[in-house]
């Protein structure tokens, strides 16, 4: 009966060996990993009658997206082979927790990949990510969903390669011992399980996979401190993290040896970048030092950020973004509520007068800056008049566009144990009155941008209309413009002249 049995995952394979020669410093350890994973994988393969195939599904912020650069690297490495096909060979869910809804299109994903692993036992389910850093998350998993092959959390996303090791060996023995029951042989299933409470440990220098040849994310700090009341990253991504600024320059040199032109430069909040760090002259790193040593990288073209706070935004910042021809001419930043009294049970730790000076200091500085941020509807304990101070705000800052959200509660965050929360009616009202007053500031600001000559990075062929490119001036704009040619490919990646000719409300039209 045994024989009978279809696993592409019985191989011949010495795995004990390979565990016995590992070595323990990072990253020579995960290069091992990858390389036996690799062997093990052509086996598999065979097995199979074809190469595998893997997709990353991912959820959530920038961070989140450039994890799965991580992981689509390491993948590659192994010999997976990327795909968007809707039934690949091996797929992970890279989640967000950030928001109630997100879990719940996790599990509706889980219900639909259910259905394909009953039609093929041999493909692999991995879920990682914010999400699973949550105890009561990964516990409803094992009941609820035991077909999950991995899952492992924020911390560990490097050693990816060593758990997919750690699965084939499980997968292998499971299939040379099958177990019988009822008279019948079955391969038992297993769950590999591997989250970390929490880690002080950066690894370097892993392989990635990025979507565009032309622009990249690069990670300055991992984690954050700030403890918002409305937050869960601090409790799924661990405190604050900072990369040592050499290991950020090198990253930032190769990518522009390799053809990047746009570095953006990721963090919880890249402004409180270089706590505990130094130069290697001893000197204090902080986030304006770090603009300007990428700055001095040959290649770069462009230089964004995300996310800085308000608390942390220092005048020397403002200066060196003002002096700088690098640096784009937008900032994100989340004021997420108008009223000092909501600011303050938010733990925000800055007062709606604070950030108004602020910001006016900042367009005073740099006339050509493009402000957009994020905003919260209905926080516990939100009043009318605490609402109309979020709408003064918008209307003294005149936000190119914003982000905007409904408050929800997040089970492990303090605002979720406030009483006073606000019944659901009046969020709904608060929000449509502040879409549409985002909106008719921002109308503003784009219609200002018609017949100017604006510098554009064109990033791709536009997919609803394939006789536009699509690009983003400096401010972030979105802007779809025809080009003279057929070979439109040919203008992907390059930075172009391009005449506004139209404001669409969200974007702008123009030609070449």
């Amino acid at each position: 009966m045994e024989d009978k049995i279809t696993n592409i995952f019985k191989v011949d394979y010495d795995f004990e060996a390979v565990r016995a020669k590992e070595p323990t410093a990072e990253p020579d350890r995960q290069y091992y990993y990858m390389e036996k994973a690799a062997e093990v994988f052509k086996l598999i393969c065979k097995n199979a009658g074809k190469q595998l195939t893997f997709n990353c599904n991912t959820f959530g912020c920038q961070m989140n997206f450039r994890d799965s650069e991580k992981i689509a690297g390491i993948l590659e490495k192994i010999g997976f082979t990327g795909t968007e096909d809707k039934s690949p060979d091996f797929v992970i869910l890279n989640t967000c927790t950030i928001r109630e809804n997100a879990d719940q299109k996790v599990y509706g994903n889980l219900g639909y990949l259910k259905k394909l692993k009953e039609l093929n036992p041999n493909m692999i389910i991995a879920l990682c990510g914010c999400m699973m850093q949550e105890t009561t998350v990964v516990q409803k998993l094992r009941e609820s969903y035991s077909f999950i092959d991995l899952i492992y959390g924020t911390h560990n996303i490097y050693k990816l390669a060593e758990l997919v090791f750690a699965m084939f060996a499980e997968k292998s023995y499971a299939a040379h011992h099958p177990v019988k029951k009822n008279g019948k042989y079955k391969i038992k299933h297993s769950m590999l399980v591997d989250i970390w409470k929490d880690t002080d440990k950066i690894v370097e220098d892993l392989p990635d996979e990025r979507k565009y040849s032309f622009k990249a994310s690069v990670n300055i700090t991992y984690g954050c401190d700030n403890f918002c009341t409305y937050c869960i990253v601090p409790y799924v991504r661990g405190r604050e993290r900072s990369r040592r600024p050499e290991d950020i320059i090198k990253e930032v040199q190769c990518l522009a040896k390799s053809g990047v032109l746009e570095i953006m430069l990721l963090g919880q909040n890249v402004n409180s970048y270089g706590k505990g760090l130094s130069t290697e002259g001893g000197e204090p790193v902080t986030f304006a030092k770090l603009l300007k040593m990428v700055e001095k990288v040959e290649g770069i073209k462009r230089i964004r950020f995300m996310t800085p706070h308000p608390k942390d935004f220092s005048d020397e910042l403002i200066e060196v973004i003002a002096e700088s021809d690098k640096v784009c001419r937008h900032i994100h930043l989340p004021f997420q509520a108008g009223s000092n009294n909501v600011l303050k049970r938010m733990n925000r730790r800055y007062t709606k007068e604070g950030y108004l000076e602020l910001t006016e200091k900042i367009k005073k500085r740099i006339p050509d800056i493009a402000l957009t941020t994020d905003i919260i509807v209905g926080f516990p304990g939100e009043t009318e008049e605490d609402f109309e101070d979020t709408l003064d705000v918008v209307r003294k800052v005149h936000y190119q566009s914003a982000y905007m959200f409904e408050y929800s509660k997040r089970t492990g965050t303090p605002a979720a144990t406030m009483t006073d929360q606000v019944e659901i009616e009046a969020v709904k009202r608060r929000f449509k009155r502040l879409q549409d007053t985002v909106a008719e500031y921002s109308d503003d600001k784009f219609g200002s941008q018609v017949g100017q000559i604006v510098e554009v990075l064109a990033e791709e062929v536009n997919s609803e209309v394939p006789l536009f490119i699509t690009g983003r001036m400096s401010d972030n704009t979105l802007v779809h413009f025809k080009v003279p040619t057929n070979k439109k490919e040919d203008y992907i990646g390059k930075l172009l002249k391009v005449k506004i000719t139209e404001n669409c409300r969200f974007y702008l039209m123009g030609e070449l």
